[in-house]
């Protein structure tokens, strides 16, 4: 795993399931165009651009710039790295047709092939195991899903955090391991459990 500063801000889920098989770093997804109506999201990630910085890694094709451009407009250009996907022709395995430009996107890349692009953009990363992440089973266990007050606890977590209520779970185990320890984050639960 290459574990980066920096969030990672991508087009979709299977972008980002792509990215997770390498990376340990928060990962955003713009969920496609829809990032145009979602001004929350937006604002969450121009706050994770100015807390930590981001990178934004989106399709080459003509989709995929104009979310990179709309997302990078009024943020700080020292604040964004951008890497780019090479155009390769081809389809992704699971669309039973390729795209309307017929262009591999960033889930039809090898895992060989996007480290190398973060390592041309000089992305500061190192080799990194959890010794103790917090876990789905964490969440679980301190009443942030799967029990009868979970919704409450977890947006009380969300709010104590200063996170947008439509973050995943997963992003939220990635920001969390990414921002606090474990220790940290079990004395915050323990302050916000009903």
């Amino acid at each position: 795993m290459l574990k980066i500063s920096e969030a990672v801000i991508v087009e979709g889920k299977y972008d980002k399931l792509k990215l997770s098989n390498f990376l340990d770093t928060l990962i955003i997804e713009t969920n496609g165009f829809a990032i145009y109506k979602d001004k929350e999201k937006l604002k969450f990630i121009r706050r994770l651009a100015d807390e930590r910085g981001i990178i934004i890694l989106t399709d080459s094709d003509h989709s995929g710039f104009q979310i990179r451009n709309y997302i990078a407009a009024g943020i700080p250009k020292d604040k964004i790295k951008h890497i780019y996907i090479p155009d390769i022709s081809g389809k992704e395995k699971r669309k039973a047709q390729p795209s309307k430009e017929g262009k591999l996107g960033v889930e039809g890349m090898s895992d060989e092939l996007l480290i190398k692009l973060f390592n041309e953009a000089n992305i500061s990363s190192k080799k990194v195991t959890h010794d103790d992440p917090v876990t789905n089973y964490d969440l679980y266990a301190l009443g942030f899903s799967g029990t009868p007050n979970a919704k409450q606890n977890k947006k009380k977590l969300l709010k104590s955090l200063d996170l947008p209520e439509f973050l995943s779970t997963n992003s939220l185990i990635s920001y969390i391991n990414s921002s606090m320890t474990r220790e940290e984050f079990i004395s915050l639960s323990k302050s916000l459990i009903i």
